[in-house]
């Protein structure tokens, strides 16, 4: 089979197709880590005002129907805090990367929500509800659409390097 070589300006063409879908992976992945740091800044704002957490969380997994009999734990606030900063900075590096159309974010977000995949699957065995199908459904086709554009940008690279940096890495 013959290996078709693809101009400059096929491969831009070819990588703008992307670009839409890619830069609505990005606003996922961003709204994902305004919501962490929203939801992060009312756990302060909770632990503030001197609620009682434990009747607040309890509320909040009722709500969720989530069942935590025998799950409860105490964890320090310092280190809760320190998890949802780090994966808000992560989401918000990452939408960064894929809304420039970086190659390092894709493979980012392929890697971060496949590492998701079997614990939204056993949550979805153990208690199957509609927003963990969602949830679950949501972060395939992620993972499938983002795979899909690296697949296709290599398979499409030929000899020319399949992307540009049309403003710099």
């Amino acid at each position: 089979m013959k290996q078709q070589s693809l101009s400059r300006c096929d491969v831009l063409a070819h990588s703008s197709e992307h670009k839409k879908g890619l830069r609505t992976v990005a606003t996922l992945e961003f709204t994902k880590g305004v919501l962490v740091l929203a939801a992060t800044f009312g756990f302060v704002e909770i632990i503030r005002k001197d609620i009682d957490l434990e009747e607040a969380a309890q509320n909040l997994l009722y709500f969720l129907h989530v069942d935590a009999a025998g799950r409860m734990m105490d964890a320090n606030v310092a280190t809760v805090l320190a998890i949802a900063f780090l994966y808000s900075g992560l989401r918000f590096i990452e939408a960064y990367g894929l809304w420039r159309t970086r190659v390092w974010a894709e493979w980012l977000a392929i890697i971060s929500g496949a590492i998701y995949l079997p614990f939204e699957l056993y949550s979805l065995i153990r208690r199957p509800t509609l927003a963990h199908w969602i949830i679950l459904l949501i972060n395939i086709a992620v993972v499938v659409y983002v795979a899909w554009v690296r697949w296709d940008e290599i398979s499409a690279r030929g000899s020319v390097p399949a992307r540009f940096a049309e403003d710099g890495d």
